[in-house]
């Protein structure tokens, strides 16, 4: 999956356990009429890949979406969802105001031409350049 946004925040790499599990995160802001806060995961080899980046900067942000689930002491099951990003690409320089998840609006398709003796046919009357492919 792809998101595209601002970058908000680019956070320190942190290490975990004796192994030197390492775990950075990204905050993405969407740029749309209510911008949301995302945090993508970026871990071990993968965390270098925000050393190319700063904050402001505009990306596309490529990602794996990750579930688990974790039993409390009581026994009560909780779900976690985390974004395990794995590519970030900088986007050019956007024009304020434009939007680049929003596809451009499809233009009309054309509307066809009547022939020229169209209009000054009379009702009833049928030219050989007129096809009535009409049912009725």
């Amino acid at each position: 999956m792809e998101l595209i946004g601002r970058i908000k925040k680019i956070g320190e790499t942190k290490e975990y356990g004796a192994n030197g599990f390492r775990k950075r995160e990204l905050v993405i802001v969407t740029e749309e009429q209510y911008p949301q806060f995302v945090p993508i995961e970026f871990i071990q080899d993968k965390t270098s890949l925000l050393d190319a980046f700063a904050e402001g900067q505009q990306v596309k942000v490529s990602y794996n979406i990750r579930g688990r689930e974790w039993i409390s002491p009581e026994g009560e099951a909780r779900y976690f969802v985390s974004l395990a990003g794995w590519k970030v690409e900088k986007l050019e320089a956007v024009a304020p105001g434009v939007n680049p998840q929003t596809p451009p609006a499809p233009s009309a398709p054309p509307t066809p031409s009547a022939p020229d003796n169209m209009e000054t046919m009379e009702p009833g009357t049928q030219d050989s350049q007129v096809e009535d492919d009409l049912p009725f």
